[in-house]
């Protein structure tokens, strides 16, 4: 078993390749960032639904249900993109905050107000470390 260096990069990874492989199901090890992240991903109506399971390890599981359209079998989510990584954390500032594919898609940022989209660190005024986009 080898221990995981990025969590938040082992998390896009396993919905990445769960869409690639047509899943409907992705299972996730949970920790309080990775679930504030798929709350936001169900907010924005990236995925269909989640299930925290609590029972199954210390931390617990993240069920996440993938959203696929009926009739094209293709996913909801185009591109899931880490921004900032172990190596090189990418911060920024309320007045510096980017725009995904020009406000179709979300960056989603941990803040001092807490894992929100960039849109509401926007409104809100604060910035943070930016750590992922979604499209």
């Amino acid at each position: 078993m080898s221990k995981v260096t990025d969590p938040i990069a082992d998390f896009l990874t396993r919905i990445r390749n769960g869409i690639q492989a047509k899943h409907r199901v992705v299972d996730i090890p949970a920790s309080n960032l990775k679930k504030e992240m798929t709350k936001l991903l169900k907010e924005k109506g990236y995925i269909l639904n989640y299930k925290f399971e609590d029972d199954v390890n210390y931390q617990g599981n993240i069920k996440i249900a993938l959203k696929f359209n009926p009739e094209t079998k293709i996913s909801a989510i185009k591109k899931l993109e880490r921004i900032s990584k172990p190596g090189l954390r990418q911060y920024c500032d309320s007045t510096n905050i980017p725009r995904v594919l020009n406000g179709l898609g979300i960056a989603i940022l941990s803040t001092s107000k807490g894992v929100i989209t960039d849109k509401e660190a926007r409104e809100l005024g604060v910035g943070g470390e930016i750590l992922c986009y979604v499209y």
